[in-house]
């Protein structure tokens, strides 16, 4: 703004212009707040992405079935377990408790599939090898792989057993006794909550299709 010349008196006085308080750096402030909020928008934005990454990948897809079993997947810590399973599971899992016989929700289970860790989804068991044995509870020849499978001495309430534990996500899953039909004559009894049941139909697209081999009729699911 140009300055004004007054005449006062016979005397001519330049008028200087008011200039407001933060005038002179208002261009930079703005600039600098135009700055800030295109940082803290840049933040927002990654933090969203990736709690989308999350709730979409996160484990407790892959625990509630929303996911295709990936071999590869990490396996959840304690504090995750915590919140993702479910309070009988984690008993079992987590602390080699044992659910009670006939109240179990596989005991009598009689549909083809497989039985997979409920923590990571390894298929653990097929119904080709689960039997009766008059005891309430799952009850299998062999698993799929020994491989998945630990055993391990227990002499918890002074009985010397074998306890069997998954491999991968170390969660307790039963016992294993040498009374079972041949030719191997073993009995895994396994806790209901310690597993998932995937039926035939459902294991392609539950990422499982390589061991439709395992039933007679698998050319009708594929």
């Amino acid at each position: 703004m140009a300055n004004k010349v007054l005449a006062v008196g016979g005397f001519f006085l330049q008028h200087q212009p008011r200039i407001m308080p933060g005038a002179i750096n208002g261009g930079r402030i703005q600039e600098e707040y135009k700055s800030y909020l295109s940082i803290w928008s840049g933040v927002a934005v990654v933090i969203v992405f990736g709690m989308a990454i999350y709730f979409f990948t996160g484990p407790h897809h892959a625990i509630r079935g929303i996911l295709p079993y990936n071999p590869n997947r990490p396996v959840p810590t304690d504090q995750q377990l915590h919140s993702l399973l479910k309070d009988e599971q984690y008993r079992v899992t987590r602390e080699n408790a044992t659910e009670p016989a006939f109240q179990n929700q596989y005991w009598n289970n009689d549909r083809p599939g497989v039985y997979v860790d409920i923590i990571t989804g390894d298929p653990l068991f097929s119904s080709t090898d689960k039997f009766d044995a008059q005891n309430g509870r799952l009850n299998f020849s062999k698993p799929i792989s020994k491989d998945r499978i630990v055993e391990r001495k227990d002499v918890s309430h002074d009985i010397e057993r074998i306890e069997i534990r998954t491999a991968r996500s170390n969660s307790h899953l039963g016992h294993l006794f040498p009374d079972g039909p041949p030719p191997a004559g073993q009995r895994y009894v396994v806790n209901s909550a310690a597993v998932k049941f995937i039926p035939e139909e459902e294991m392609k697209a539950d990422g499982y299709g390589d061991y439709l081999s395992l039933f007679p009729n698998a050319g009708a699911t594929k």
